[in-house]
């Protein structure tokens, strides 16, 4: 092999291997992008223990968790449960150094990646609940999800 081939063989690898690890960062790029809620709608609701100002925070913060943890979701809907569903999940403040619990549901769909691979691609979750602890009026932490 002559000095120039060898040179242009060189130049190939070299152009290929950018080429590879730009492919590669681009495709990495989307991975773990979180999930959407620009069109969220949130559902009126009424309580009598929470002011709107305390369910729209709760709200925020689910939606900042699913924002950041639901990759290839979309959340369609989010609302308070209700003072009684909150009411009966109260174990959930006290055993974890809480004095109060606030439970959301949402809607959400999810494109064919399936999301972290844990749910039903191509579908819908509905009712699927938020349950938020807080301490002294403090900041609405995300404590768990679900069903």
């Amino acid at each position: 092999m002559t000095v120039e081939n060898r040179a242009a063989l060189n130049g190939m690898s070299r152009l290929l291997a950018w080429g590879l690890a730009l492919w590669m960062v681009l495709s990495l790029a989307g991975c773990g992008s979180g999930g959407e809620i620009g069109s969220m709608k949130v559902t009126p609701w009424e309580s009598e223990l929470y002011s709107e100002q305390e369910v729209q925070s709760a709200i925020d913060t689910a939606a900042d968790y699913f924002k950041k943890e639901f990759s290839g979701c979309t959340l369609t809907e989010i609302t308070y449960a209700g003072d009684e569903e909150s009411e009966k999940e109260a174990q959930y403040a006290l055993k974890n150094g809480a004095d109060e619990v606030i439970v959301l549901v949402s809607s959400f769909t999810v494109d064919e990646s399936g999301g972290d691979g844990s749910l039903n691609p191509n579908s819908t979750y509905r009712n699927f609940q938020w349950i938020l602890i807080r301490k002294n009026g403090g900041s609405w932490q995300h404590f768990d999800h679900g069903y």
